[in-house]
Order: structure tokens, then C-alpha cells, then sequence
């Protein structure tokens, strides 16, 4: 086999690693039924895949043959309950991040793969190597359910769970946006597919109750990657701040007070004069 397809085959594995689709190569080994020594070697580039290996990998987790034998397309074959996930790429067919603003929200859920929708949605590009792999989005956070993790205004960028992996790619006390029939939820979620077929979302704000979703409801899921948020100056600058204010108004007051003292000596002392200037 030529050895290209070994380094692709590489590449998907640590990109299943950093999604945590797996939890380490002797794990991602004896899911295969394959011996994790071997599998070392073949990630090491010492000895070439077996097709047999790339065969139980594609089915297992979902990878994407275009790309491991013809570098074409995403690493992970992206399908959303039997349909396409509609992804936006540029002129050069790199892909974009799409930007789901709360106003756009609303019609989400609606629209999931709706070409015409999400080309309507603005889009844009981040360095690193994460985000030149996989399929990102990104979405506005409304509403104070995630304080003090996440707040209003923020944006999270995420990138997408295959529902087909969902069993195992779903982290528990991650957080996630949850896309389910009728709305789109950014909660922290402890994952029951596997026991109940349910999942339970959590507020960080203990203020929210807990709640489930059916496992059948969910649409989508992402993974939130990174946040951006408004610039805040630092803590202590601000402390800082306040303390001089502080400072500044109690230097005042004493001003004041001295002021205040003098003025009523004044005072006394002009009664007591014009008493004695009465008396004689």
C-alpha cells in the first residue's frame, strides 16, 4: 500500500484522539481487534496500513475514504441522521466556519441542511490546525444559564459530532451545543445514550433546573472548542481602580471635615463676640 495513505491514515487518528473519539491507541487498538504494538508502528510510519485495518476503520469510526485514499474531502465522513451536513467552503474548496448569530437561531433547527440557509449565514476562517480539519461553527450565547463559564454576547466556535459517534465522541461535564427539534442549547451535558438513550443537560448557573433530551430528538451536536469574548480589563487593574477611587473620596471627606470643623469655630468664636460686644 502506498505509504501516503498510511501518513492520512495517521492524521485521522490523532485528529480522532483530539476530538476524543478514542482515548489512546491501545484502546483505539482492541476496538479494531488489532494488536496496539502493531498499531504503534503503523502511526510511527514503520510499516504501511493493511486494508483490512483501513476497511473496520472507516466502519467503526466513520472515516472518510475520499480523503485516506485520494486526500479529497474531510477526514470524518459528516452525516446527520442519514442526511449531508452542508458545509460552506471558498473559491480554493477550504472550508469555512459558519457564524449562527441568535437571530438565526431561532430558524436553526429548521434548516440543517439547507444549502440556501447557511450561505446566508456570514462565514469566516481561524489559524491552527484544528480548525483546518473537521467541520466548525460558530454560535452566539444568549441568556445567563452558562455564567460564570459562558456569558451573554459571548461566541463559541465548535466542531461537529458525527451522529454516528455520538455513543462514544459525547464527553461527560463537556459542553456542547445541543440542537434538538425545536431549539439550540449550549449546556454542559453528562451523557446516558448508552444506558438510557437519553441525554442530560446542566446549567452552569445553578439557578436552572436540570433537564433531559431523547436521544432521538437530538438533531446535531458540537463541541465547543474555544470562546470569544468582549476584552475585560484585568481583575485587579480594576480593584486597583476602585481602591483609589475610594481612596480619592475618603482624602476628600477629610477635607471636608477639616473644612467643616474650622467653619463652626469660626462660628463660635463670632457668637461669642457679638455677645460681648452686647453685653457692653
Amino acid at each position: 500500500m502506498n505509504s501516503i495513505v498510511t501518513k492520512r491514515f495517521s492524521h485521522c487518528v490523532e485528529f480522532l484522539k483530539e476530538q476524543g473519539s478514542i482515548r489512546s491507541i491501545r484502546q483505539f487498538s482492541q476496538s479494531l481487534g488489532f494488536q496496539p504494538q502493531s498499531m504503534g508502528e503503523i502511526l510511527k510510519l514503520k510499516r504501511d496500513v493493511t486494508l483490512e485495518l483501513v476497511r473496520k476503520t472507516i466502519e467503526t469510526y466513520n472515516l472518510n475514504p475520499n480523503f485516506l485514499f485520494s486526500g479529497l474531502g474531510e477526514m470524518i465522513s459528516t452525516s446527520v441522521d442519514g442526511g449531508i451536513l452542508t458545509v460552506i467552503t471558498n473559491n480554493e474548496q477550504e472550508e469555512r466556519i459558519a457564524y449562527v448569530p441568535v437571530a438565526a437561531q431561532a430558524g436553526y433547527n429548521d434548516h440543517l441542511s439547507s444549502p440556501i440557509y447557511l450561505e446566508e449565514l456570514p462565514t469566516f476562517s481561524l489559524p491552527g490546525y484544528k480548525y483546518q480539519h473537521g467541520t466548525h461553527r460558530c454560535f452566539d450565547v444568549s441568556g445567563d444559564s452558562m455564567e460564570p463559564t459562558l456569558y451573554t454576547s459571548d461566541k463559541v466556535v465548535c466542531s461537529y459530532v458525527d451522529s454516528e459517534m455520538k455513543y462514544r465522541s459525547l464527553r461527560s461535564n463537556q459542553v456542547y451545543i445541543v440542537v434538538t427539534q425545536s431549539e439550540v442549547l449550549i449546556k454542559r451535558v453528562v451523557n446516558s445514550l448508552r444506558i438510557n438513550g437519553t441525554l442530560e443537560l446542566y446549567s452552569d448557573n445553578n439557578y436552572y433546573e436540570p433537564y433531559i433530551v431523547d436521544g432521538d430528538d437530538v438533531q446535531e451536536v458540537w463541541r465547543v472548542e474555544s470562546v470569544i469574548s468582549n476584552f475585560v480589563s484585568s481583575p485587579s487593574h480594576e480593584r486597583n481602580a476602585l481602591h483609589e477611587e475610594i481612596k480619592d473620596m475618603q482624602t476628600k471627606m477629610s477635607d471636608q471635615s477639616s473644612l467643616i470643623r474650622n467653619l463652626n469655630k469660626t462660628i463660635e468664636l463670632l457668637i461669642k463676640q457679638t455677645r460681648t460686644t452686647s453685653i457692653s
